[in-house]
């Protein structure tokens, strides 16, 4: 399985910011497979749905059990831009990463960039930005301080 950008594999992958930075020339490309993974979202949330729910706001069951990357997908279709690493998983540029949260049924959204980029300075508007994103496809977002005073996002689906 590939985070970040697909790698080439042919399967879409949501970027959760783990991942190579994706080449310029294949921005258009990704913003094509981005729309048809939601519009492929949206209607499997339609035939999976109890009736009368929205299928913007309440997310698939599938997506509970693979939040990192319904999270990832939700920041990346909203226009935010994912951070990056290179091979040996140093930072190569400033974005969102989605990992696994402390508690189940959660995933957590950090702002982070390579040493000296300015990420933590930025982190608290840039996290704020991620919340519409977050909610317009059916997540809660709350922003929590952690340690040495870094910002996050604990995310996990709204309730019905």
């Amino acid at each position: 399985m590939t985070t970040g950008t697909g790698g080439g594999s042919g399967v879409f992958e949501a970027a959760t910011g783990d991942g190579p930075p994706l080449p310029p020339a294949e921005a258009e490309q990704r913003s094509r497979e981005i729309r048809s993974a939601v519009d492929g979202l949206l209607q499997i949330r339609r035939l999976t749905l109890r009736q009368g729910g929205d299928p913007r706001t309440t997310p698939a069951d599938w997506e509970r059990r693979q939040q990192v990357r319904a999270v990832a997908l939700a920041l990346e279709s909203g226009g935010i831009t994912p951070s990056s690493v290179d091979a040996s998983g140093a930072r190569l540029s400033t974005g969102y990463r989605v990992g696994a949260g402390e508690r189940p049924g959660t995933a957590v959204v950090e702002w982070l960039g390579p040493p000296g980029a300015g990420a933590a300075q930025e982190e608290a508007a840039a996290l704020g930005a991620c919340v519409p994103a977050l909610e317009r496809l059916g997540w809660e977002a709350l922003l929590y301080k952690g340690p040495r005073g870094r910002r996050f996002l604990e995310v996990e689906p709204m309730s019905p």
